[in-house]
């Protein structure tokens, strides 16, 4: 299997690979899980196996566990940081007890706080792209920046990112520094990112534009046929996308994936990855398991054709998937 290439991610400087590693489901989330059990052996192994073809971007957050999945990600680049990209978030409150508060925090001493945790959580002395992972509402986004913006003059961080933020909020950050990086939904099954219009603002402002959940959130993989297929702990059972009378609709335009897969030669997760990479952005399929790690690298690879661009949009168009992309108030 050949390395998958580099690309630049923003106008900073920073050089990725084109596929990056999601990390969340390698941890239990606030006592329940993502995605089913975990296993820490196979997720060492699964980061150890990505450097191998290298998928060096590692995609990880102070809220997974809380504070597990960092300190998992620390244990696997032991010894060899240099050959990672390193990407970790702050903003959702964790108090001092360790448990989450779910209020959103930009403030600059929560900035500061938050980390310091994180360099010490993934034992090293600098983080190569630092998010905030929401938006504060009663925290300008110029002081949570500004703040942010230190961390780069400390060299305790090299490039700055934000998460599901509006166009216009983008461009009041990129003002007070340049942000590398803007991390947000996208698949064939979430575009709202293409509707909003933030997909176009990063592109006029030279943001690299960081696609989480490529795969959404599994399911487009082919491999979910009924609700049941979802472990009890598993936390997409809550998402209104996956239940009842959605998740049939929606598994209807996995069918359709499916079918279009086939005649190519490729899983629908493979198809439906090529399409996000085909989109000119990075992308980070998460998982905890070797096998599925090389079968999205070897997604990177497929060149899909303008007529088959074409027939994927035709069988899932913008807005044809059924139900929100999480519960109300998540």
């Amino acid at each position: 299997m050949n390395p998958i290439k580099k690309v630049a991610l923003g106008s900073q400087g920073l050089q990725v690979s084109v596929e990056g590693l999601g990390c969340m489901g390698m941890s239990g989330f606030a006592g329940g899980t993502i995605y089913g059990a975990t296993d820490d052996a196979e997720s060492i192994a699964t980061i150890h196996r990505a450097q191998e073809l290298g998928v060096t971007m590692l995609d990880t957050a102070d809220i997974y566990g809380p504070f597990h999945n960092e300190e998992l990600v620390g244990r696997a680049i032991a010894g060899r940081r240099a050959q990672f990209t390193v990407a970790t978030k702050f903003g959702f409150e964790i108090g001092a007890d360790g448990n989450l508060t779910w209020a959103y925090n930009g403030r600059p001493e929560y900035v500061r706080k938050s980390v310091e945790g994180s360099l010490r959580r993934l034992g090293t002395d600098y983080i190569d792209l630092y998010y905030l992972h929401r938006l504060d509402p009663n925290t300008p986004i110029e002081e949570t920046v500004g703040a942010m913006s230190r961390l780069v003059d400390e060299g305790k961080v090299r490039y700055l990112g934000l998460s599901e933020v509006p166009a216009e909020v983008l461009r009041r950050a990129h003002q007070t520094h340049p942000v590398t990086a803007l991390e947000t939904e996208y698949s064939l099954f979430d575009r709202g990112v293409e509707e909003s219009g933030v997909l176009r603002a990063t592109r006029e402002l030279g943001i690299g534009f960081v696609g989480y959940s490529p795969l959404g959130r599994g399911f487009l993989s082919g491999q979910i046929k009924t609700p049941d297929d979802f472990e009890e702990t598993d936390s997409r059972r809550l998402f209104p996308r996956y239940q009842g009378e959605n998740f049939y609709k929606n598994l209807a335009l996995v069918e359709q994936l499916t079918a279009l897969a086939a005649s190519k030669g490729v899983t629908p997760a493979q198809l439906a990855l090529a399409w996000v990479l085909a989109q000119g952005v990075v992308a980070i399929p998460g998982t905890k398991r070797r096998a599925n790690l090389e079968a999205n690298v070897a997604a990177a690879s497929l060149v899909l054709s303008p007529a088959e661009l074409a027939e994927l949009e035709t069988a899932l168009p913008v807005g044809s998937v059924a139900g929100a992309a999480y519960p109300a108030g998540f």
